[in-house]
């Protein structure tokens, strides 16, 4: 019987349960997809009800399972989500989508107690994204939601909550708590005074870090830990002096080696600040690059009279790239303002300017490449990295890396195809607590770019 970490992994469409072995292999995997279901307002939300009983008897499938000795268990989940449970330790809300919209009366009631927003959002290090700052879905419900509030006891980030399905300890968990929350004060670092101001106590609980566990029915419970932090763990096991970009609908630069104050105009361009699964500050900044990779692709595919995914079947062609670049105007991410880079260039140009998908999928690329440069440079500080990882769907893209190999010629750019990588970060965050063998960095599969 092997020895083995149980991860449930849960992305807003995918929900996964993987195990581990001691040498930090998948030796096990099953995925569901739940429909959505409506809350109170009549908005969709994830079921919580049906994520809760698959989670429970998932588990016992597993541990019934001959070929395994179930030795830990932790999760992995989305973040900017609450679940509320009460006196009977059971959930008093729904699982309320980040996506709602905060009134905004309400928000404006908010900073004019708490703001002015420069300050406050400067301070708790997070662009005003509304109830994506989870803390605010807490004030939402304590004045929009009164009877729903009053019964409330704990309000636990969804990785913590899932844990306390397990441990029966409600906690607070310090990727969590730092994910654009508003909850978090990194300059005392400290909750916000506003949290004791409004007596929210259900959420104001002592931060644990994520490698702490506590012990039920003979199985290691971790407390849970924010995706997105997650997929940095395994970077962080392997490597000191790097940056990690991670790509996918949002392409997210992380550098855990800059810790200094997150300034106001950081903040205007899409600069935050996450917390390390060890307390640290994590400087990160982040692009809707994937989302406008999706649209852009369509609008090619559809002048072109190509299928949509015909983009995979483009090649890097380097002298292309000199043509374009002597044939069009090129913005350069060191002459702009990042602000004047939120959208992609390319949104500005005439397609009838290329005369094959080829030609306008490079430049599309090397628009979209000016940008993440821009991006990415902003989490640098004082200091540029030796390494940049990629991973995620862009470390895919040969376009993408070599020129994001060539604007950082000074630093070692590598793509990354980490299997499972949230997991896999919630899984090497409590391995000291079950397993002795060390994670191998060849895992990481990394492939240089020159």
């Amino acid at each position: 019987m092997q020895n083995i970490c149980a991860v449930f992994d849960i992305g807003k469409t995918n929900k996964k349960l993987l195990a581990f072995n001691e040498s930090f292999d998948v030796v096990y995997e099953h995925q569901v997809v739940f429909e959505e279901v409506l809350d109170d307002d009549g908005d969709v939300c994830d079921d919580l009800k049906a994520l809760t009983e698959w989670v429970l008897a998932q588990i016992e499938v597993l541990k019934s399972n001959t070929e395994f000795t179930l030795k830990a268990l932790n999760f992995s989940a989305y973040g900017a989500s609450l679940v509320h449970i009460g006196a009977n330790l059971q959930p008093v809300t729904p699982l309320y989508n980040y996506l709602k919209v905060m009134p905004r009366k309400l928000k404006d009631e908010f900073l004019a107690k708490y703001g002015p927003a420069e300050d406050f959002f400067r301070a708790v290090a997070s662009p005003n994204l509304g109830l994506l700052n989870s803390g605010l879905q807490l004030y939402w419900l304590k004045y929009e939601k009164v009877e729903f509030f009053k019964h409330v006891r704990y309000s636990l980030h969804l990785p913590q909550y899932l844990s306390f399905l397990f441990s029966g300890k409600a906690q607070a968990e310090f990727t969590s708590i730092g994910c654009h929350t508003a909850l978090w004060d990194f300059d005392a670092f400290k909750y916000h005074n506003w949290v004791e101001a409004e007596r929210l106590k259900s959420i104001s609980l002592e931060p644990v870090k994520a490698s702490e566990t506590v012990e039920a029915e003979q199985v290691v419970v971790g407390p849970g830990i924010h995706d997105s932090s997650a997929a940095l763990v395994p970077y962080l096991k392997s490597a000191e002096d790097f940056v990690l970009i991670s790509t996918g609908t949002w392409c997210i630069t992380l550098n855990p080696n800059n810790h200094t104050a997150l300034t106001n105009k950081e903040l205007e361009n899409d600069g935050l600040n996450f917390i390390s699964f060890e307390g640290k500050t994590v400087r990160a900044a982040r692009l809707f690059s994937g989302n406008e990779h999706e649209r852009q692709v369509k609008h090619l595919a559809s002048y072109f009279s190509v299928s949509e995914d015909y983009y995979k079947n483009v090649k890097f062609d380097y002298k292309l790239i000199q043509q374009l670049r002597k044939a069009h105007k090129q913005v350069m991410p060191d002459q702009v303002e990042l602000g004047e880079l939120r959208e992609c260039p390319f949104v500005e140009r005439n397609i009838n300017m290329f005369r094959t998908y080829e030609e306008a999928y490079h430049q599309f690329i090397m628009d979209l490449v000016t940008q993440q440069i821009a991006s990415t440079k902003q989490t640098f500080g004082n200091n540029a990295p030796k390494k940049i990882f990629v991973d995620g769907g862009f470390s895919r893209n040969e376009i993408f890396m070599n020129l994001l190999s060539e604007a950082f010629f000074n630093i070692e750019v590598y793509a990354s195809e980490v299997a499972q990588a949230s997991a896999l970060g919630a899984a090497l965050v409590i391995s000291d607590a079950w397993t002795k063998q060390p994670f191998e960095t060849s895992k990481l599969k990394l492939k240089r770019y020159f």
